[in-house]
């Protein structure tokens, strides 16, 4: 679903000086090349405020929620939270996502929208960047890195490896929800997320076509053996895409996304993240 393709930077439109932005939470809206306001938020380190570890002067975690979600539910914060134990985080809303203007085109444009708010995480002073996405933002920080320079790790939880994929019951809701018109109702009210009405046009690069584009940057795949809407054979189908360049990590007993990753799971990519985009 998309009015066109997705493949050119975006800017955040604010700057704010590195020094006073740093050490307390900001929130803004940042426009993406494609004119969407896309809302978003700046979480410092924790260790900004309880001194339990050095904080880090340069990194940051951009990270990318699943569809329906948004930069204000808990289950997105919970994984914000715990991220800020190793380096501050920009977390946003998709397009037609909570605050976020637009429609969501189900991860083509909303490349753009990650595109802004890795801008805005440079502008912020950060050197390094590790975009982290769940399902949907999983599949849209594979295509960043594979069509955006400029990130030093990427984490994808939860993605699929190919597009229309109806082989279990979430999602052939879920394609029910994007592509008939009483689902993108439920869609609106019952989940608060607008969909774009129209189909791909064209159908844009699918996750596992964008893997092998990614090296040299490291890239960890993550995926439960639990997952309810893509089964293991998707993880192995991109880190097979990966050739040898991607770690993949099949948790045992783990669903789908934001929700299904525990704390010691965050802990664990965190501490991957930090030791990898150096």
């Amino acid at each position: 679903m998309s009015i066109g393709p997705a493949g050119h930077a975006a800017r955040s439109v604010v700057r704010p000086t590195y020094e006073t932005s740093r050490n307390a939470p900001m929130r803004t809206f940042l426009r993406t090349d494609d004119g969407v306001s896309i809302d978003s938020v700046y979480d410092p380190a924790s260790a900004v405020y309880d001194g339990s570890r050095p904080p880090s002067r340069d990194l940051v975690f951009v990270m990318a929620h699943g569809f329906t979600g948004d930069v204000d539910r808990p289950h997105v914060r919970r994984v914000v939270a715990a991220l800020t134990d190793y380096a501050p985080v920009v977390s946003f809303s998709f397009r037609g996502h909570g605050r976020s203007a637009g429609r969501t085109t189900v991860g083509d444009r909303e490349v753009l929208d990650l595109a802004a708010a890795v801008a805005w995480a440079r502008d912020l002073g950060h050197a390094r960047v590790v975009t982290v996405g769940f399902s949907m933002g999983g599949s849209v920080v594979l295509r960043h890195a594979a069509l955006h320079a400029g990130v030093d790790a990427v984490v994808s939880v939860s993605s699929p490896a190919r597009w229309y994929y109806r082989g279990t019951a979430p999602m052939r809701r879920l394609h029910w929800l994007v592509t008939r018109p009483a689902g993108r109702l439920v869609g609106r009210y019952g989940f608060h997320t607008r969909i774009h009405h129209r189909d791909w046009d064209p159908v844009p690069l699918s996750p596992a076509e964008a893997v092998p584009k990614i090296a040299p940057t490291p890239l960890l795949i993550v995926h439960g053996d639990s997952d309810g809407y893509f089964p293991v054979d998707h993880p192995r189908m991109l880190a097979d895409a990966a050739g040898g360049a991607a770690e993949l990590w099949l948790e045992p007993g783990m669903g789908h996304a934001e929700h299904a990753a525990d704390d010691v799971l965050l802990a664990r990519i965190g501490d991957w993240a930090t030791s990898r985009a150096g």
